[in-house]
């Protein structure tokens, strides 16, 4: 595919819903960059979330991220990666809306669970990985999460190139203009 979009495709949504397997793939299929919030913050700081919040405490790490969102006001043109917390900050969702489109991705707690249930850089959901904690997580984000949203895909039960797809396409709706 040529370049589709001449904005960046902000990705969020609760951790394990696919948001760095969608970005790598989309970011092939589009030409685009692909940013890796999470990624950056880590090698930044040299350490791993889990570590980060346990020496600096998870404040440190939200601003990070928004200061990371500042930084990419200068890029256009890339599929961003967001942390599961990024928009629970009404001054990153207002970063991410300045410079591109978001696009929420969702998936049932179960699904979620099978995703991330043999990893271990999840800090806020160690001794918590379960359908009850993660369905109680996600309902307290999930207002910020559509609130954030110009776009919301379920991934549940699709492949990796049916999400991307999908995502295209409801990128291409979106943008047309109403006249």
């Amino acid at each position: 595919m040529e370049q589709l979009f001449d904005y960046n495709i902000f990705l969020i949504g609760f951790m394990g819903v696919g948001k760095s397997t969608i970005s790598g793939l989309l970011g092939r299929l589009t030409d685009m960059e692909v940013v890796e919030m999470d990624q950056i913050i880590c090698d930044r700081e040299n350490m791993s979330i889990s570590d980060i919040f346990k020496v600096h405490g998870e404040e440190y790490f939200r601003n990070a991220e928004t200061e990371l969102l500042r930084e990419l006001r200068s890029k256009h043109h890339a599929v961003i990666s967001c942390g599961g917390g990024t928009p629970m900050r009404e001054q990153n969702v207002l970063e991410m809306r300045k410079n591109g489109r978001v696009v929420f991705l969702t998936a049932k707690p179960e699904t979620i669970l099978e995703r991330v249930k043999d990893r271990h850089e999840r800090p806020l959901l160690k001794n918590n990985k379960n359908v009850k904690f993660i369905e109680e997580m996600m309902l307290k984000r999930r207002d910020k999460y559509l609130a954030a949203a110009d776009i919301v895909l379920e991934t549940d039960n699709k492949t990796e190139l049916e999400i991307c797809e999908e995502l295209v396409d409801s990128l291409r709706k979106y943008d047309v203009p109403l006249h």
